[in-house]
């Protein structure tokens, strides 16, 4: 499964909402946008919202990017 997030970094809390364009996850994530701390925060917040391994969480593009593809691998 693919998905499209746009990453809020420096958020009071940590949420997920779909967004207007039905399309792109709107993501707010508690840590900075540095050294790559937002990153590694999203995807321990997505593996809790997906239940899901952090190993099954891959960015795929827009690592430096507020809009980022990411790739979740779930097994059925």
């Amino acid at each position: 499964m693919h998905i499209r997030v746009k990453v809020i970094p420096n958020s009071s809390k940590n949420s997920i909402e779909l967004m207007e364009d039905k399309i792109t996850y709107k993501v707010k994530i508690k840590s900075l946008p540095e050294k790559g701390k937002a990153n590694k925060e999203l995807i321990e917040f997505l593996s809790k919202h997906y239940k899901v391994e952090k190993s099954k969480i891959v960015i795929k593009s827009g690592k430096q990017s507020q809009i980022k593809l990411i790739q979740i691998c779930k097994e059925y």
